[in-house]
């Protein structure tokens, strides 16, 4: 799935992803350190992987099943074209 960069703290290697539908979803250091990557400015395209983790997104997440609640990124790289 891709995404772009929204926030990003060097210090933490967290921060935040926005969908292509604009919707902002949090990303913790281990997947940052999962892409292989040293800095992430905001803006950048990204390609991010994701993980089901077992709770109900419920109706409201929407049409994309990778936008909901339930799911964590667990991997955030550039994106290559």
């Amino acid at each position: 799935m891709q995404a772009t960069a929204y926030t990003y703290d060097p210090e933490s290697r967290s921060g935040q992803v926005l969908l292509d539908d604009g919707t902002p979803v949090p990303f913790d250091a281990a997947a940052f350190d999962a892409g292989g990557l040293r800095l992430l400015r905001p803006g950048q395209r990204v390609r991010i992987e994701t993980e089901d983790t077992g709770t109900d997104a419920g109706p409201e997440s929407g049409s994309d099943p990778e936008a909901g609640s339930g799911r964590r990124i667990t991997l955030v790289t550039l994106q290559t074209f």
